[in-house]
């Protein structure tokens, strides 16, 4: 896997780029802006980038307005956004812009190197990686999700979270400790009441979180 780091701090920047290569990743660029990100991404057409948010000049969305532009350009690069704040606007429009490779991992809730591995994995390959307290944020700030908290009940919302993670029936599941049966009733449920299709593929369960957080 071939990824680009875009942080501004230097000790995490690189402690980032030791940790993939440990992991038998390539970092082809580690940057510190907005800017180095994009010129980085056109050189090196990596498998994904991990990005965050406050970078140089302004420290405010640098870092997620250049990965929706990255998106742009190359829509095939995955981007994991990676960081201690949640920016509600330009989130929303990055997962919005395309319904695979997308991630949004919150830097304080990451208590396990392999699950940040493996969900960068996922996102370069197609998949989605989203922490249930960005959905929580980027919901409470959707007047659509607004509108749909009062059609899901509780359970639901607990499942469409777990969905948001990547997880499949097996794994929500087990971590709400019901039946794998229970779970796929509850999958079809939201699907129906986000108006989607009742499917199993990956893409209908983005979408479903997608649809969710839409304004």
């Amino acid at each position: 896997m071939r990824v680009v780091i875009a942080e501004d701090a230097a000790v995490m920047r690189e402690g980032l780029s030791r940790l993939l290569e440990d992991h038998g990743h390539e970092i082809v660029a580690a940057v510190a802006d907005g800017d180095a990100l994009l010129e980085a991404a056109t050189r090196h057409h990596p498998d994904v980038a991990v990005v965050d948010i406050r970078m140089p000049p302004s420290y405010t969305d640098e870092g997620l307005r250049a990965a929706i532009a990255l998106r742009r350009e190359q829509p095939n690069v995955g981007v994991l956004v990676f960081s201690q704040y949640v920016e509600t606007r330009y989130a929303t429009q990055l997962l919005g812009e395309g319904s695979a490779g997308v991630g949004y991992l919150l830097k304080d809730r990451v208590a396990d190197v392999g699950e940040f591995v493996t969900a960068l994995a996922r996102v370069a390959a197609g998949g989605t990686a989203l922490d249930p307290e960005v959905v929580s944020q980027l919901v409470g700030a959707s007047r659509r999700g607004a509108a749909l908290d009062a059609s899901l009940t509780p359970r639901e919302g607990e499942v469409l979270s777990l969905m948001a993670e990547g997880r499949s029936n097996a794994g929500i599941a087990d971590r709400l400790v019901v039946t794998e049966g229970a779970v796929e009733k509850h999958v079809a449920n939201i699907f129906a009441k986000l108006g989607l299709p009742v499917s199993e593929s990956d893409n209908r369960r983005v979408l479903a979180v997608l649809r969710y957080l839409e304004s």
